[in-house]
């Protein structure tokens, strides 16, 4: 009787999970979880890393025009580039049609970016003290001012 009930058991058997399965299909699970995890730490990193890359670019840039305006004399400033006078050279900043800031001759000859990914800038003059207003595609804005020391 045991061998016939026996019989009839293994006849009446249906596939289901084993624990090894179930333990192999968990772990799985967890691993997918984990990479996701990691990705998405990943992503939220390089954002960070965005925002910080742009303002370390616009400071970059900054101690570059300080350096490049100190003892220089401002000719004038009009809507599309600053000009000034260094060493009996005559340079012309401003933006591009690309999207950069750059540094020309006064004829707009050469090539010398400065800065990229501005979207618009614009320049003012109050006497010596000329300011300039950077939008970034990015949208951020920034301002610089500069006194340029008047020669006699």
């Amino acid at each position: 009787m045991r061998e016939e009930r026996w019989r009839v058991l293994r006849k009446t058997r249906c596939a289901a999970f084993t624990l090894l399965e179930c333990l192999v299909a968990l772990v799985i699970v967890s691993g997918s979880l984990l990479v996701f995890e990691g990705l998405s730490k990943l992503v939220v990193h390089e954002v960070r890393y965005q925002d910080q890359r742009v303002e370390k670019n616009w400071l970059l840039f900054c101690d570059q025009l300080r350096s490049e305006w100190e003892g220089a004399s401002l000719d004038r400033v009009d809507a599309g580039r600053i000009y000034i006078r260094q060493d009996g050279q005559a340079l012309a900043f401003g933006k591009s049609r690309s999207d950069d800031f750059r540094k020309t001759n006064d004829r707009g000859q050469g090539y010398q970016p400065m800065l990229y990914g501005v979207k618009s800038a614009s320049y003012s003059q109050s006497g010596q003290v000329v300011r300039l207003d950077v939008t970034f595609e990015t949208g951020e804005e920034r301002s610089f001012v500069y006194d340029f020391e008047e020669k006699g």
